[in-house]
């Protein structure tokens, strides 16, 4: 089994625990040129926490989910905004239809896309002049996560995950490098523009477990290695934390016009 594949073995775990987007992304998404009733392909929609966003800014959908789980949910979520159609298929695989959309739009999800594919995929998906809109989010230095703290939760990782590099170090926002190197090389893409959010989320430590559930790497562990790390991780935050953490995110726009 793929990596991306492992979120679509609890889809009901994945909507409940996984963190929703600042609105602000889709307001700048409208204030990029996008206006209510553009057509827009979402890439990888997951359980529809940006489709519903969009959906209720207008936009005419067709998202493209490859888990079978993960776009029922979604379409449950989705199922009082007629102008959405979720599909389950690989982006890779799925057949682009004959009329073009003004964007190609992928949240947390147009890093699995095969990078031979992603970009030129993208790009004859789109009228000329469409956007390609893509969504990150980092774990970054702040809330809780000081560097006495991620030393400590790193010391768990360690142990129960071999893979874990050593020396790992939260970067702060401005440590991130705005990138659109991929789409300007492909010479489809002009140049991107950035919009960044920093916010926190406070977290129980079930809370906090339920979201570690929902990451491919420890899905992906033994499970004797994945339950050992979420007792360490669950009696770290207990004793010394209350049972509360807060996680800082940064979450990023960037877009980018297909220029032929």
């Amino acid at each position: 089994m793929e990596l991306r594949e492992t979120f679509d073995e609890d889809a009901e775990r994945y909507d409940r625990a996984r963190p929703r987007y600042p609105a602000q992304v889709f307001d700048d998404l409208v204030a990029a040129g996008v206006p209510s009733g553009a057509r827009v392909l979402e890439i990888g929609c997951g359980t529809g926490q940006a489709t519903v966003p969009l959906a209720e800014r207008g936009y005419r959908i067709v998202a493209v989910e490859l888990g079978a789980d993960l776009a029922d949910v979604a379409r449950r979520n989705l199922a009082g905004f007629g102008s959405v159609e979720v599909v389950t298929a690989a982006f890779e695989d799925w057949p682009l239809p004959s009329e073009p959309f003004d964007v190609v739009f992928s949240a947390t999800a147009f890093h699995w896309i095969d990078p031979a594919v992603r970009v030129t995929k993208s790009a004859d998906a789109l009228r000329p002049g469409g956007l390609l809109a893509t969504v990150g989010t980092h774990h970054i230095a702040g809330g809780t996560w000081t560097e006495p703290f991620f030393a400590e939760i790193q010391r768990c990782y360690q142990r129960f995950d071999p893979s874990t590099p050593p020396g790992l170090r939260l970067e702060g926002a401005r440590d991130i490098a705005q990138d659109d190197r991929e789409l300007t090389s492909s010479q489809r893409f002009g140049p991107a523009s950035f919009h960044r959010y920093e916010w926190e989320l406070p977290y129980s430590t079930a809370a906090y477990l339920d979201v570690l559930l929902t990451y491919s790497g420890h899905r992906a562990l033994p499970d004797a290695q994945r339950n050992g790390l979420l007792h360490a991780i669950a009696r770290l935050i207990d004793a010394d934390h209350g049972g509360q953490v807060v996680k800082r995110y940064l979450t990023e726009l960037r877009t980018a016009q297909r220029v032929r």
